[in-house]
């Protein structure tokens, strides 16, 4: 057998997860945690909502932009972003904006914490590693989605995790595009009725999200996904 590659040099691996790190830290140190938050939506949408009117592509397109860069730094805001996204765009086009901005920017973290870890990881964790990656490149599309329609677990973190245990980019591109779209079309829709909102110098409520008749189909789909992998692990014995 042909002796194995060597490892790719360090600077070259981690040069992705460190450009992310070092945007995340200016980002801090200019304070744009600070911007996304409630109180900051409701200073600025006179100005916000004059922007999407003279430009409403370039608006979108901005937004989506955005949203890549706070996920893929895993800034605290994304749902404040939906609920903007909701009230400049209105719940259908709020919903696939934030959609897809927050794929986007889960891929991105995704594709650079694998390329600066994966490999290092790979080596150290020998045959445990091998069956967890066996394990999710044949269900590890139906595991993610479950998550991400009942997300109980911080996003960054679920878009950490399958990237380091060697997840395949395309189950974990899929899941997530399909399993945050419940969830993101709920906050956008409460985002589109903020305008009332406002002007009763009110906060959106979002304990709308744990009403039964929200969490109890999140809590199916996620079931039914689950019930996937017995499906395929059945047929498979």
């Amino acid at each position: 057998m042909p002796d194995a590659a060597p490892p790719s040099p360090a600077w070259i691996r981690l040069w992705p997860l460190l450009m992310l790190l070092a945007a995340l830290a200016l980002a801090w140190a200019l304070g744009v945690q600070r911007s996304l938050s409630f109180e900051a939506l409701a200073a600025q949408r006179a100005a916000l909502l004059g922007l999407v009117a003279a430009s409403p592509l370039l608006a979108v397109l901005g937004f989506i932009a955005v949203y890549v860069g706070v996920v893929a730094l895993s800034l605290p805001g994304a749902v404040v972003l939906t609920l903007a996204g909701g009230f400049l765009f209105g719940p259908v086009w709020g919903a696939v904006a934030a959609v897809v901005g927050a794929t986007l920017g889960a891929c991105l973290l995704f594709l650079a914490a694998r390329h600066a870890l994966a490999e290092t990881l790979a080596r150290k964790a020998g045959p445990l590693l091998g069956r967890v990656r066996a394990g999710l490149a044949r269900d590890g599309f139906w595991y993610l989605l479950s998550l991400r329609l009942l997300p109980v677990v911080p996003f960054w973190l679920v878009n950490l995790a399958p990237a380091l245990a060697g997840m395949p980019f395309a189950s974990f591109a899929a899941a997530t595009l399909v399993g945050i779209i419940p969830a993101t079309a709920v906050f956008a829709g409460i985002g589109a009725g903020l305008g009332q909102v406002f002007e009763a110098g009110g906060h959106p409520d979002l304990s709308v999200m744990f009403a039964p008749g929200i969490l109890l189909p999140l809590l199916g789909l996620a079931v039914l996904s689950l019930l996937g992998v017995w499906w395929r692990r059945r047929r498979g014995a």
